[in-house]
């Protein structure tokens, strides 16, 4: 993602990955390492270049990397995020999941809606950190779809002790993780590439 970046013209058509990742926590530029309250030695801490905390991924979870030219879209970074959040909800929303934003903390979180305990009400079920450089993009979002939550309870996910992490899975959504990937892509197109 550095070197594509470093590497662009005006002309470098945007590029969106889709993918899954082994096991890691990732610590953001702002983050404390301290957040990572139980270390792993099967589960490697690794410090990015992306703002925000720290936060955990592998399989079972969609990490989508956003690679923009932002000036050629147009938008700045706070409607850029938005824009990603609203793919997230949008997402969720087709298998019946409801989302909602939560001000100051950049991610999704589950909403109150019948069907769903209440111990997962406002738990964050997909995570946003970005990096803007030459006001082009790269970092993304990750949603948990079935993923290991025992990594989280590790941490102090996104900096905030005891938030809740949930997936797609324990919410009842059984659905390929290729389909759903599919649909976020769909989402994220719909809100970022210009028609």
């Amino acid at each position: 993602m550095q070197a594509f970046t470093k590497a662009r013209t005006g002309d470098t058509p945007d590029e969106i990955w889709v993918l899954e990742h082994p096991p890691v926590f990732t610590l953001g530029l702002a983050g404390d390492a301290g957040n990572l309250h139980s270390p792993s030695n099967q589960i490697p801490l690794v410090q990015v270049d992306r703002g925000g905390e720290i936060t955990y991924h592998g399989p079972g979870q969609i990490v989508v990397y956003l690679l923009l030219d932002l000036r050629r879209l147009g938008i700045f970074v706070k409607e850029l995020v938005s824009r990603i959040e609203q793919a997230v909800i949008d997402t969720l929303a087709d298998f019946g999941i409801q989302a909602e934003r939560h001000p100051g903390a950049p991610g999704i979180y589950v909403s109150e809606q019948p069907g769903v305990p209440p111990e997962w009400i406002g738990a964050k079920i997909a995570a946003l950190g970005l990096k803007v450089s030459k006001g082009c993009s790269y970092h993304g979002l990750a949603l948990n779809v079935a993923t290991d939550l025992e990594a989280f309870k590790r941490i102090h996910p996104c900096g905030y002790e005891g938030l809740k992490t949930v997936d797609m899975q324990t919410l009842g959504i059984k659905d390929n993780i290729d389909t759903i990937s599919q649909r976020l892509l769909q989402h994220l197109q719909k809100q970022l590439m210009p028609s």
